[in-house]
């Protein structure tokens, strides 16, 4: 029998990681004694300490043992922790030694959202991809620019590391690995169990693009502001670098530093993120839409709001807005 080992770290863990890992496993456990098989996997939940408190004392955690106690296991699982990323990793490294550790003893390793920080600071993720929650990404690049990210990824699989995108998507995640560990019919047991979408690839809509102005860049500032007073405008990068007396090069340069993103790619992604208000709150045919987010040609708007949002206009707007949807 395979060992699986969750994790719980010092701070504030989410709650709901720990407990929904745990209970996935333990359901997959009992669909294989039904059916009279020997079940996958002996699952413990283990940390550093003998209780971690939640959410201001409202709930705690008993871990069943300390990591130490734990000297060779199969799988781990990294729950979701608290947005205070430095300290996070800063409070954890004894945990991310053992991961270390474990992984070099031939263990898989899987992170639920924000603990692909922990995750990362262990190394392992170094020129690999990984995933985590949309609004955690430009922390995490700036901490680990070695790790490439893949935020619209809902579950990465590389070398016997897993990640996932945010939130409950943590329940895909599970998923894919109770298909790995056991088999097809036990994954889609699990999923008609907890009612999960078992066909979700990507977290790409429900992504809000912020105006990443969190730099101190004041030039770049400038640029991004107008910008944004243009998005109707049909307006080149080029124009906007002169405006600036840059380069289009160092204007790019200056631009990725600063925000993450290339200009073009900051500008498309505020269109869409405006066309996407749009359909979800006003009657706007997608046309009008197309026109009010300064895209005239109908093909570049449903090709670029698919690449960013993962669904064509028409579908997005069926699933968020009221007015439109249909239940069936």
């Amino acid at each position: 029998m395979k060992h699986a080992t969750i994790l719980v770290p010092n701070g504030q863990s989410n709650l709901s990681s720990v407990v929904g890992a745990y209970k996935f496993l333990i359901k997959a456990n009992q669909y294989c004694e039904q059916r009279g098989e020997e079940k996958i996997f002996n699952v413990q939940v283990v940390g550093v300490q003998s209780r971690v408190d939640l959410y201001d004392g409202l709930f705690s955690i008993t871990p069943h043992a300390h990591i130490d106690a734990v000297k060779k296991t199969d799988l781990i699982i990294i729950p979701a922790g608290h947005y205070d990323f430095e300290r996070l990793v800063g409070d954890n490294q004894e945990i991310v030694a053992w991961v270390q550790h474990q992984y070099k003893l031939g263990a898989e390793v899987a992170s639920i959202c924000t603990g692909v920080f922990i995750l990362a600071a262990t190394g392992l993720l170094d020129g690999r991809g990984c995933s985590t929650h949309w609004n955690a990404a430009r922390s995490f690049r700036q901490m680990f620019p070695s790790v490439t990210l893949l935020p619209d990824k809902l579950v990465t699989d590389e070398h016997g590391l897993y990640t996932n995108g945010g939130a409950f998507s943590y329940l895909n995640l599970m998923l894919y690995l109770v298909e790995k560990y056991y088999d097809r019919a036990t994954a889609v047991f699990c999923a008609k169990i907890f009612q999960v979408d078992i066909n979700r690839t990507s977290q790409s809509p429900f992504v809000i693009f912020e105006a990443q102005k969190d730099h101190e860049d004041e030039l770049i500032k400038k640029a991004q502001l107008f910008i944004e007073e243009n998005l109707r405008e049909r307006i080149s990068m080029e124009d906007v670098a002169e405006r600036y007396t840059l380069s289009r090069r160092n204007f790019d340069r200056r631009f990725i530093k600063a925000t993450g993103n290339t200009p073009l790619e900051y500008q498309q992604r505020l269109k869409i993120e405006l066309a996407k208000k749009m359909l979800e709150t006003s009657r706007r045919t997608v046309k009008e839409v197309m026109y009010e987010s300064g895209y005239a040609d109908a093909k570049a708007f449903r090709e670029t709001f698919r690449k960013i949002t993962g669904l064509l206009p028409l579908d997005y707007r069926s699933r968020y807005n009221k007015e439109f949807v249909t239940y069936r």
